[in-house]
């Protein structure tokens, strides 16, 4: 996995990379950013839900 040279800012496009959660491969858009996190807003169908994520687990689109 190569991760983007470009950084994380709100409003970018990002896919899940974490293995070991349920959001993998997911693509959302980055809410708010910390230091180490993201606030991650997935929208579909009839659903929408903001999680936080480390951003080593996020690569972006």
């Amino acid at each position: 996995m190569e991760l983007s040279s470009k950084p994380i800012l709100p409003g970018s496009i990002v896919i899940v990379r974490d293995v070991n959660s349920i959001y993998r491969g997911y693509k959302g858009f980055v809410q708010r950013v910390t230091s180490k996190t993201a606030a991650v807003l997935f929208e579909g169908g009839n659903w929408d839900k903001i999680v936080t994520f480390q951003l080593t687990n996020l690569e972006q689109v």
